[in-house]
């Protein structure tokens, strides 16, 4: 048994089963869910983000889903205030914390207990980083900071170039990369015990098909309405211009292609992501993989799951 309380995370790519793992999780063992998407933060494109509905829920209270204005953005520091927050009132009620999501970083930041330094924005310099990214484009920015912070360079998408803005940000002002700083953020240990299960695929192939079905049933639910409605709305360009599902089907929204073009764009870029995805969370050692084709034919993935909980012990 471990002295700390422990914390579960189940991670994985998208379309892999990871919402519906953690409700199951969450139900057996007296847990609540607590999200670790940086999409499904946000108020409406519900079917684009892949949001769990109230029937999928279950009953099990999940966290840290629609609670923000579609403007409001928010950072990996602010998201890990709020799940920390979460996650002690979750222990608080006598339950277990069960993170759920595909957002790596916001996953670890909270896990690793990452402490983020004190370091202001500077509205000059960062206006002058965002002139330099129009004249040069997002795939210039992310060389130069890999110049300065190859690691931060390696991790960040070029297309994510608010990050790759805010650690040229941070390098300039200091003249320490921002992994560097994330280096010494992990000093400090957190204070409960951590168990990461994963959800992979031997054959990756197999999880691109799901992406693809995926796909179809959002287009049959309703997903080219939920654009448009946000798009005529007006309200919302910072969050979903960074949501797949949404960008994809402007041009078919606009009249400048078919709508089996853009979807066909959407499982390919969705596709990518996932790829990106199952790099990130491959790279943490202690991570219980389960492997959704290969090893789940007796027993199911939950059973599996229950025999991991129960090797690692802590409830």
């Amino acid at each position: 048994m471990t002295e700390k309380p422990l914390v579960i995370a189940v991670v994985g790519a998208t379309a892999s089963g990871k919402t519906a793992l953690g409700i199951e999780i969450a139900q057996h063992y007296h847990g609540e869910v607590i999200s670790a998407d940086s999409m499904q933060l946000y108020k409406g494109l519900d079917i684009a983000t892949a949001k769990p509905t109230a029937e999928e829920m279950q009953g099990i209270p999940h966290h840290l889903i629609s609670v923000l204005e579609p403007a409001h953005a928010c950072s990996v520091a602010q998201y890990a205030d709020m799940a920390r927050k979460t996650l002690r009132e979750v222990q608080q009620r006598g339950r277990l914390p069960v993170f759920v999501g595909g957002t790596g970083l916001y996953m670890d930041a909270v896990l690793d207990n990452i402490q983020f330094p004190d370091i202001p924005a500077d509205a000059a310099l960062r206006e002058q980083l965002q002139k330099e990214a129009q004249m040069r484009g997002n795939a210039a920015m992310r060389e130069r900071l890999r110049a300065c912070d190859p690691e931060s360079a390696e991790r960040l998408h070029e297309n994510n170039l608010r990050r790759i803005l805010r650690a040229l940000e941070v390098y300039e002002l200091t003249g320490i990369p921002l992994s560097e700083h994330a280096r010494r953020s992990r000093a400090v240990p957190p204070p409960f015990d951590v168990l990461r299960i994963g959800i992979g695929f031997a054959d990756r192939e197999k999880l691109y098909g799901r992406i693809r079905l995926r796909v179809d049933r959002m287009l049959e639910q309703g997903l080219t309405d939920e654009v448009r409605t946000e798009f005529l709305s007006g309200r919302r360009r910072a969050t979903a211009a960074a949501a797949i599902g949404y960008k994809e089907l402007l041009p078919w929204l606009q009249g400048y292609e078919r709508l089996d073009a853009s979807a066909a764009r959407i499982k390919q870029e969705t596709c990518r992501y996932a790829k990106r995805q199952g790099t990130w969370f491959r790279r943490n050692p202690q991570t219980e993989w389960i492997m959704r084709d290969t090893d789940c034919a007796e027993c199911g993935i939950f059973g599996i799951a229950q025999k991991i909980i129960a090797k690692r012990g802590g409830l």
